[in-house]
């Protein structure tokens, strides 16, 4: 063989090895979902999701694993020892839905230190050796103010549940409802509880504050507590106020029952459970070697009053209005489309 022709051979193989670098075969990856709490129908939702659609990606070969791990309270201390139990079993990437946003820094290092891919979703983390996929939650709460702007022109007393006390998800929303009163400052928050993103949780918060406040136009939520709030005011024989829903099948139907019977109206805002799907496959097309930014940004799923009857006969029993993410949409998604 000739000089030119070993030296092409050589750059035959360079480009062969270089492209088989650029697109790593990811059948034999085990990828995790570590969750810290499932005790509400929108982390159900999320959790079948994950099911669904990894079940027919490790059917189809194209991870080898994706095993869903819950832990039993919403504890960082319990999450972490989780992470690092994770990474002990040699899982290859592991999808978080974290309790804290810094506090499980420490176990997310110490997975990345291994060689570890860490993808966060909803609830993220700040640790910068992991990616993060999220919607604006603080824009989520300020839009509900300028929603009920548009139909209170005069404002009133707004009572505010929250979610999940410590979580980031709870206090980006937070933070958003607060950027709203300060911009509609006809509005004033009188009273807040905590519902835990759960219907019943909300319900009893509610009926424990209400006797304590004074007349209430509108309620301002995060997901999964507009249902338990209207039971709350419907017992206490006090008007029903214009409530935001989060996507729940119990509150679209509520809201239904309530606009055929007397035409009430209102929205509904949250994020898609299935966007745990959307951070399976992001971890996906990281270990197969794809360029991925770190901060990864989801719109929110808003219902409006035309959307309503359409979402809710899609939305089944007890669940959310959903949608869930192909690996094409993830690849749109990561170069930004």
């Amino acid at each position: 063989m000739s000089l030119r022709l070993k030296l092409l051979s050589v750059a035959a193989i360079g480009l062969c090895l270089t492209a088989g670098a650029a697109l790593a075969d990811t059948s034999t990856a085990k990828i995790a979902l570590s969750n810290n709490y499932a005790g509400n129908s929108w982390r159900q939702a999320m959790l079948k999701s994950w099911e669904k659609v990894t079940g027919q990606a490790v059917k189809e070969g194209v991870v080898a694993e994706a095993s869903a791990f819950t832990t039993s309270e919403n504890q960082v201390t319990e999450q972490a020892a989780q992470i690092q139990n994770l990474i002990l079993q040699g899982y290859n990437a592991i999808v978080i839905n974290a309790a804290s946003p810094d506090a499980l820094n420490g176990a997310v290092k110490q997975a990345c230190d291994a060689g570890i891919i860490v993808v966060s979703f909803d609830g993220i983390v700040t640790e910068p050796c992991a990616w993060r996929i999220a919607v604006d939650f603080k824009q989520m709460g300020a839009i509900q103010l300028d929603y009920l702007s548009e139909r209170m022109p005069d404002g009133g007393n707004l009572l505010e549940i929250r979610g999940l006390a410590g979580v980031f998800v709870d206090d980006a929303i937070h933070s958003g409802i607060e950027a709203g009163v300060a911009k509609h400052s006809q509005f004033k928050v009188v009273g807040s509880v905590h519902g835990d993103w759960a219907q019943e949780v909300a319900q009893k918060a509610v009926a424990g504050i209400l006797p304590s406040l004074p007349e209430v136009k509108a309620v301002v939520t995060q997901g999964g507590d507009g249902y338990g709030a209207a039971q709350a005011f419907k017992a206490a024989g006090r008007p029903t106020p214009l409530i935001i829903m989060g996507n729940r099948q119990d509150e679209l139907a509520w809201w239904k029952e309530q606009k055929d019977a007397n035409g009430y109206e209102t929205m509904s805002v949250s994020i898609a459970p299935g966007v745990s799907t959307l951070a399976f496959w992001v971890a996906q097309q990281i270990l197969d070697g794809k360029e991925v930014p770190k901060d990864l940004t989801v719109p929110f799923l808003q219902i409006n009053q035309a959307d309503l009857e359409k979402s809710l006969e899609t939305t089944e029993k007890g669940g959310v209005a959903n949608v869930e993410y192909s690996l094409d949409d993830a690849q749109k998604v990561i170069v930004g489309e």
